[in-house]
């Protein structure tokens, strides 16, 4: 599989990883304190091939992630579930621990965050869903990121990544509905 968008990600073992499961190239970020220079090569792959950032689930990812979409905006994102970016054995969390397939499939859904959107899930919506505050809140809004695609968050930043993804009210409600099974199940 051979992806046009060049692919941002924070380290070689990531690179490495993205080579195993398609044919792309990368960016790499270097750590969290993303540096002026790579911001203007990211600025420069967004308008000539397209950019996909890539960074693990974790805090330094999410603030590359953030530094990167507050001043590219038009890129695209793509996410992996904690579980899914945790080592064989040993610690650590990170894209380089997913498997080929994993990759792939985040690859796929990469979505661009959309500044400024119309609000169609409200604050509201979201603590009568318990998806802020409230026991199980935080394992709600991990199923919520996994199915909807958008990674995980927490809930002051919710809101705000279902509006930048452009989450309609449909998919939020079709979404809760298989979380309400699976407690219900449980």
């Amino acid at each position: 599989m051979k992806i046009k968008e060049v692919i941002v990600v924070e380290g070689k073992d990531d690179t490495t990883a993205i080579r195993n499961a398609v044919e792309a190239d990368t960016i790499e970020t270097n750590g969290s304190a993303i540096n002026q220079e790579t911001i203007e090569m990211i600025r420069h792959a967004e308008k000539t091939r397209g950019v996909i950032v890539f960074t693990d689930p974790d805090f330094p990812g999410e603030k590359i992630r953030k530094t990167i979409a507050k001043q590219i905006p038009t890129c695209k994102h793509a996410f992996i579930p904690k579980e899914k970016a945790l080592p064989k054995r040993g610690r650590g969390l990170g894209v380089e621990h997913a498997s080929p397939d994993v990759i792939r499939e985040a690859l796929k859904d990469a979505q661009t965050m959309q500044e400024h959107v119309k609000e169609e899930i409200t604050r509201e919506d979201l603590l009568d869903a318990g998806l802020i505050a409230g026991e199980g809140a935080k394992e709600r809004r991990e199923k919520l990121g996994k199915i909807l695609k958008i990674g995980y968050t927490n809930g002051k930043q919710l809101h705000k990544r279902l509006m930048m993804f452009q989450i309609t009210v449909e998919d939020f409600a079709k979404a809760m509905t298989v979380i309400r099974q699976e407690e219900e199940d449980a």
